[in-house]
Order: C-alpha cells, then sequence, then structure tokens
C-alpha cells in the first residue's frame, strides 16, 4: 500500500460534504438509518485525488445490505480500476448518530489503503472524530505481511 499522506482541512470538508450528498440517496425502508461514505484516493496517472461517495443500500433480507464505504470503494475501482488506494475517508449519516465504520467496511477499507490511512465519522456526541484504520483494526486480517 502506498504510505499515509497529510490530508489538508479542505479536503476533509469536501470529503465530508460528498459523503452527505450521497447519505442523501440513502435507500433505507427498513432502518431508516441514512449513511453515506466517501474516500480520497491518492492521485495517480487516471485521477488526480478523486473523490468517490457511495450510500447504503438495505435490502428485506438484511445480510444483503451494502454499506456506504463498500459502495464508494465499489464505485472507485469501477470508474478507476483495481489499483486504486484511498488516502482517506469520512463517514456521515443523517440521523445524528455516532457512525464509525463496522467491522467488515474496516476491512474493506484496508485492502486498498494502510493503518495510518485518516478515518473521519460523528461520534457519540456528534463531534467529528479522526483517528486512523489502525486504530480501528488494530488486528487486520492480511494474506500477506508487509
Amino acid at each position: 500500500p502506498m504510505p499515509a499522506r497529510p490530508v489538508t482541512p479542505a479536503e476533509i470538508a469536501a470529503l465530508q460534504q460528498r459523503a452527505l450528498e450521497a447519505a442523501q440517496h440513502s435507500y433505507s425502508p427498513y432502518s431508516h438509518f441514512r449513511v453515506g461514505a466517501a474516500i480520497l484516493l491518492h492521485p495517480d496517472d487516471r485521477q488526480e485525488g478523486a473523490i468517490v461517495a457511495g450510500t447504503n443500500v438495505e435490502n428485506a433480507s438484511y445480510r444483503l445490505t451494502s454499506c456506504a464505504e463498500q459502495a464508494a470503494i465499489a464505485m472507485a475501482v469501477t470508474l478507476y480500476g483495481p489499483a486504486i488506494r484511498i488516502c482517506a475517508v469520512a463517514v456521515v449519516n443523517l440521523n445524528g448518530a455516532a457512525c464509525m465504520p463496522c467491522g467488515a467496511c474496516r476491512q474493506t477499507i484496508l485492502e486498498f489503503a494502510n493503518p495510518e490511512t485518516p478515518v473521519f465519522y460523528p461520534g457519540a456526541n456528534g463531534e467529528a472524530v479522526a483517528t486512523t484504520l489502525g486504530e480501528l483494526l488494530p488486528a487486520a486480517f492480511r494474506l500477506s505481511p508487509e
């Protein structure tokens, strides 16, 4: 994975705004928990630090629900190919609740990021939380050592 790079306040704000816009399109008729996620990609010759967003899509068979983070990653791979590398992640919701990435999303993010990748999400009292993927997933599963 690419090494982490500093993320600017403007990039964080843009990530949060794109995640908020994505949450507006949530398909959540069962839980009514509307989530949006946005990922900032490391720039390369195909995109200049693109931001890609996704939203949660629920299903009557709850296990088939797709998380916003996974939707954003799937869209980024669709648009830019399997070599994408995530520089930062932001998650928001329209429910005023704490909302960090779930365990499955943490593992999915790690597939395209590294433990130092910054993750931003709303905390328990509505405050913005900034952490790293490694802090959220300290014993990550890897097929090969780094």
